[in-house]
C-alpha cells in the first residue's frame, strides 16, 4: 500500500547544479498527487520513472516562479502523450489567468480537461476526497497568497477476527456493526450481552498523513493545523543565523521549522527549499535536530516511504 513521496526539487528561487526548484509527487496507493511544479519538474519525473499520465492532481502553493515555471511544459507533454483523463489543479486565484493564458495560446488540440479549484480558505478545508484519501488545503504566511496541503488516508474499516465470528456466532449484520467500529449489543432473554469491538475486531493499519508547508514564515496556527501528521515537509530556506533575512522574505529558518514540528507533535520532519547561497546544507541538520531529532534533509530525487 504505497504512501511514497518523490522529492523532485529542493531549491528556493534559483536552481543550482545540484538542486531543481520545488516539485514533489506523492503516490497514495497508486494515485499520484503532484505538489508544486518548478522548472525542470518533468525532467526529474522522467529520471524517477514517474508516469505523466498517472498524475491526477496538481497542488500549487503559490505563483512564485520557482513553484510553477515547470507546469507549462508538463501540461504540454501530457497532451502530446495523448492524455484523455481530466486533470485537477488546486491553486490560488492568482494562478487562474496564468493557466488561461497557457490554454488559450498552447492548449489547442488538448484531449483532456484541466479543472482548476481556486483556493481561498482561512483554515484547513477539504478540497478533494475519494474512498480512501482526503486532500486539504490551508493558508500559509508568505509575501503573496500561499497555501499548504495535507494528504491523508481515511480511517479504514475494522477487520473482524475470523475466530470471533465462530466464537460469537456473529450474524452478517453484527459483522457490519463491528466493521464500523461499534460494539455488538444482543438481547439474550432478559439479559443484554455486549461483544466489545476491541475483542472482536481490529484496525488493519494506522492511517498515514503528509503535510507540505512551503513557502511560509512561522505563524501561531500552523502547528495546530498539521498536528500529528506522519511526515511534515517544511521549508528551511535559511540557517538560524539568517533569521532577519527569513523574516524579511517571509521564509523560515532551520530552528523555526524544527520548532513547528515539535509543537505539532509530528512523526518526522523533512526540510527543503534551501537558499542557493549554500552549496552544502549539511550543517543545517545539527540545528534542526537540536530541537527536533527526527529530522532529515530532503535531497533531489529522494524517495521517502511514509
Amino acid at each position: 500500500m504505497n504512501f511514497t513521496l518523490n522529492v523532485l526539487g529542493t531549491a528556493s528561487a534559483l536552481p543550482t547544479t545540484e538542486r531543481y526548484p520545488s516539485a514533489q509527487v506523492l503516490d497514495v496507493r497508486g494515485r499520484l498527487f503532484m505538489i508544486d511544479c518548478g522548472e525542470g519538474a518533468q525532467m526529474q519525473m522522467r529520471k524517477a520513472g514517474i508516469s505523466f499520465l498517472k498524475i491526477e492532481h496538481i497542488c500549487i502553493s503559490h505563483i512564485h516562479g520557482d513553484h510553477i515555471f515547470g507546469i507549462f511544459g508538463l501540461l504540454s507533454t501530457m497532451a502530446m502523450l495523448g492524455r484523455t483523463a481530466p486533470l485537477n489543479i488546486y491553486a490560488p486565484g492568482s494562478f487562474k489567468p496564468v493557466l488561461q493564458f497557457f490554454l488559450t495560446n498552447f492548449g489547442e488540440g488538448f484531449l483532456y480537461e484541466v479543472n482548476m479549484t481556486e483556493l481561498k480558505m482561512t483554515a484547513p478545508e477539504l478540497i478533494y476526497e475519494n474512498r480512501r484519501t482526503e486532500l486539504l488545503a490551508f493558508p500559509l504566511n508568505h509575501r503573496v497568497e500561499a497555501f499548504g496541503f495535507i494528504i491523508r488516508e481515511k480511517m479504514p474499516q475494522h477487520n473482524v477476527y475470523k475466530e470471533a465470528i465462530a466464537k460469537y456466532n456473529l450474524s452478517i449484520a453484527e459483522i457490519g456493526t463491528l466493521k464500523r467500529g461499534e460494539d455488538v449489543v444482543r438481547k439474550e432473554g432478559d439479559e443484554t450481552v455486549v461483544i466489545p469491538n476491541s475483542e472482536a475486531a481490529y484496525i488493519p493499519y494506522a492511517p498515514r498523513s503528509y503535510a507540505y508547508c512551503s513557502d511560509t514564515a512561522p505563524f501561531p496556527e500552523l502547528a495546530d493545523w498539521v498536528r500529528g501528521v506522519t511526515l511534515l515537509y517544511h521549508e528551511a530556506t535559511f540557517p538560524a543565523e539568517m533569521s532577519e533575512m527569513a523574516a524579511k522574505t517571509f521564509h523560515s529558518t532551520t530552528l523555526q521549522a524544527a520548532q513547528t514540528a515539535l509543537e505539532a507533535g509530528v512523526g518526522r520532519l523533512l526540510v527543503g527549499h534551501y537558499s542557493s547561497r549554500f552549496t552544502s546544507v549539511d550543517f543545517f541538520l545539527d540545528e534542526l535536530r537540536s530541537i527536533f531529532p527526527a529530522t532529515d534533509l530532503a535531497r533531489d530525487m529522494d524517495v521517502v516511504e511514509i
